[in-house]
């Protein structure tokens, strides 16, 4: 099927590994134009010679510190307005409320939080006034099936739920869309080192990490894939749904009801 985003242009943050790789990845592949963004050049580098070898077409790539207002006006003054939006850069602290220091809130929140909301107060109004464009959150199930130990990314992402879909309400007038997907556990690079660091310690061989996901903690009997996200990120963003706005989509195969999410 075409999704209709041949020519396209997407900016994409957290874009050089995990799920902003995946998404970067697919968008090139339906023929859009994709910009990638995070701070580290050299992962960037190897991103972009990833969807060069796996699509054809090789992103642009900026460097850019998303965690402060600077860095993110820094990033606005390089960049056209694009067509596509994808927020994806950040990573909020596991722990409770007495395990984190006010800093470690601070500096989760201003990087995904206060990022996401400062790129689409400088993308959105020129998006408005074209008539056109799409915004993609990428927020996490953090923010709806919440938890104790995770409780600043629970209030982080419940946060940015409740702005995608008041900026979609407003969106609709203008013919900008905008919306959210809430992945659960998905297996990146973060979740793959973080077992084979486990494996290592508890069995002295690192590349037995596979054994120590269990089945019965997953839908499905494993976790999200970065493909999967991406996928649902190019159909959320294709004109094809141009209906679909102002949604945040649970993707996590129903872990919410069943207490696995």
């Amino acid at each position: 099927m075409d999704m209709k985003l041949n020519g396209k242009t997407a900016l994409v943050t957290g874009g050089s590994k995990g799920i902003g790789l995946a998404i970067g990845t697919a968008l090139a592949a339906e023929g859009a134009a994709v910009t990638l963004v995070a701070r580290d050049k050299t992962a960037l580098v190897q991103a972009q010679n990833t969807i060069a070898e796996a699509t054809g077409s090789r992103p642009k790539i900026l460097s850019a510190d998303l965690g402060s207002d600077a860095g993110r006006a820094a990033l606005h003054a390089q960049i056209d307005t694009p067509d596509i939006l994808v927020n994806n850069a950040g990573a909020i602290k596991a722990g409770g409320l007495r395990d984190l220091s006010m800093e470690d809130w601070r500096t989760g929140w201003e990087l995904k939080v206060f990022g996401y909301i400062h790129l689409c107060q400088l993308l959105y109004p020129p998006m408005a006034a074209r008539g056109s464009g799409v915004i993609l959150n990428i927020i996490g199930m953090g923010g709806r099936a919440v938890r104790p130990a995770y409780i600043c990314g629970a209030a982080g992402n419940a946060a940015l739920i409740g702005f995608t879909q008041a900026l979609g309400a407003e969106a609709q007038r203008t013919g900008v869309r905008v919306l959210g997907i809430n992945p659960s556990p998905t297996l990146t690079d973060r979740m793959t080192q973080f077992f084979k660091g486990k494996a290592k310690a508890e069995f002295g061989d690192e590349s037995r990490w596979e054994e120590l996901i269990a089945p019965g903690a997953f839908p499905f009997g494993r976790p999200n894939s970065p493909r999967e996200v991406a996928d649902l990120a190019v159909m959320m963003a294709s004109p094809r749904v141009e209906y679909l706005n102002g949604t945040v989509v649970d993707m996590d195969g129903g872990g919410q009801w069943s207490g696995t999410s």
